[in-house]
């Protein structure tokens, strides 16, 4: 796999030369292959929503390269538009940049500032719909009208129809009830398994980047705390709590378990895979009654 995606001691600095000014990004240095789900967390003030919003050009690096698709976005002579049309930019609560008479209008607003012809158009409305899950009815209808679930789903498919190679989504279920985030992460998931786009996820939930990446990104004070696969991030829940964060429930549960003195894995992100654990220490203490177990999963692979 390519690298699609390349930070090289990238820094950001808000207000530079002012009193207050403010290192957001320090000598931040990563890499994301091609047809990755990355998921990023880090406290308030980490820098994680200041890092996204320079992969489509938002923002330009004080120092530093950013790589995108194997080209300097910065180099001279290079067209932002171009980075723009690939990496789709969903922000928080994308549903309040909703402006057309119709949804069908506000999802083809992308692909026809792409200059794409009617028929394109159609096509990139209609399957970035389904892969959302709107019907033909709701697409004739003002976005005003909609619920807020279903609002969040008609700006998504908007950023699915310009077809991008990279798909960042700052908090994309913020402020929907549990049915309406996992019905957007699921499609999103579903989006991401179908097309082999990259998708990197914003998200304060530990639960949705342990079930939904299959690698992630921590920030701490606009330096990289982590960068790793899900396993190996939440093996270190320790460090994570340290940083301020939350781990799942479930790691939790197995952390109390091994403080209680039982042998037993703290790696534990998902429900199967808290499931495969235990198992295996039962079979363990009582290999006359072992239970099969199933290889070692969760985050991307887990259901």
């Amino acid at each position: 796999m390519s690298e699609i995606i390349k930070a090289e001691h990238l820094r950001y600095v808000y207000n530079p030369g002012m009193p207050d000014e403010t290192a957001a990004l320090d000598d931040v240095s990563f890499s994301i292959e091609q047809g990755d789900f990355v998921g990023v967390m880090g406290s308030t003030g980490s820098g994680k929503s200041t890092l996204i919003a320079h992969f489509n050009g938002l923002n330009r690096p004080t120092s530093g390269k950013l790589y995108v698709d194997g080209r300097d976005m910065w180099a001279e002579g290079e067209n932002l538009r171009d980075f723009r049309f690939l990496v789709g930019l969903v922000m928080q609560y994308p549903e309040y940049q909703l402006f057309e008479e119709t949804c069908w209008k506000d999802i083809a607003y992308g692909p026809r500032n792409m200059g794409l012809d009617e028929a394109e158009i159609t096509r990139r409305v209609r399957e970035a719909a389904d892969f959302v899950g709107l019907s033909d009815e709701l697409l004739q209808k003002s976005p005003f009208e909609l619920s807020g679930g279903q609002k969040r789903r008609v700006a998504i498919a908007g950023v699915l129809a310009m077809e991008p190679k990279i798909l960042v989504l700052d908090e994309p279920a913020a402020g929907l009830d549990p049915e309406g985030r996992d019905t957007i992460l699921t499609q999103i998931k579903n989006y991401h398994q179908a097309t082999g786009i990259t998708v990197i996820l914003v998200s304060h939930s530990m639960e949705d980047i342990a079930r939904y990446a299959n690698r992630v990104l921590v920030m701490d004070h606009g330096k990289v705390a982590m960068y790793d696969t899900v396993e190996a991030v939440f093996a270190r829940a320790p460090e994570l709590l340290r940083l301020g964060l939350s781990v799942p429930q479930v790691t939790q549960v197995f952390l109390m378990l091994k403080g209680m003195g039982l042998d037993i894995d703290t790696d534990v992100y998902t429900m199967p895979y808290a499931v495969k654990t235990v198992l295996r220490a039962w079979n363990a203490k009582h290999p006359d009654k072992a239970v099969p177990v199933g290889k070692k999963g969760g985050g991307a692979d887990a259901s």
